[in-house]
């Protein structure tokens, strides 16, 4: 398990850095999730890094170090995002692996669709999506560096 949770970290990380540095956008961001089943509260530090694959399409990925109410342990997620921008309006497409450093370490699937606004750079949303093996609602707020 030790060696999945290692590949899983390095793909990741080579994902948030393959982006060319005179396209790509880093920004840092805090997000609040709800899991439905079992009752459950996360709060989650996130680095995203995008490319530009078409006007007002990017393409990236984001990890970051997540803590949970409710013995699901720390964690760690990552995912995949593509996000459309029209405008200050925004609509993500989010999957990847979540490890969680609990009893079992686990690797949960997430799948999600996140919407929002960006207004002076700041990014603000909702994300609702799916952890194995729950919903999840999320709120979402990140900054440009």
């Amino acid at each position: 398990m030790k060696s999945l949770r290692l590949a899983f970290l390095t793909a990741a990380v080579a994902l948030l850095f393959a982006a060319r540095p005179a396209s790509a956008g880093l920004t840092f961001g805090l997000g609040a999730d709800y899991l439905t089943d079992p009752s459950a509260a996360s709060i989650a530090l996130l680095l995203t890094a995008d490319t530009r694959v078409a006007r007002g399409l990017t393409l990236g990925g984001r990890i970051g170090a997540l803590v949970a109410t409710d013995d699901i342990g720390p964690g760690v997620p990552i995912d995949v995002r593509l996000r459309l921008r029209v405008d200050r309006l925004y609509v993500d497409g989010l999957v990847g692996p979540w490890v969680f450093f609990d009893e079992g370490d686990s690797v949960r699937l997430h799948a999600a669709i996140g919407f929002g606004i960006v207004r002076r750079g700041m990014q603000l949303g909702l994300e609702v999506g799916w952890v194995d093996p729950t919903a999840m609602l999320g709120v979402r707020v990140a900054w440009p560096f």
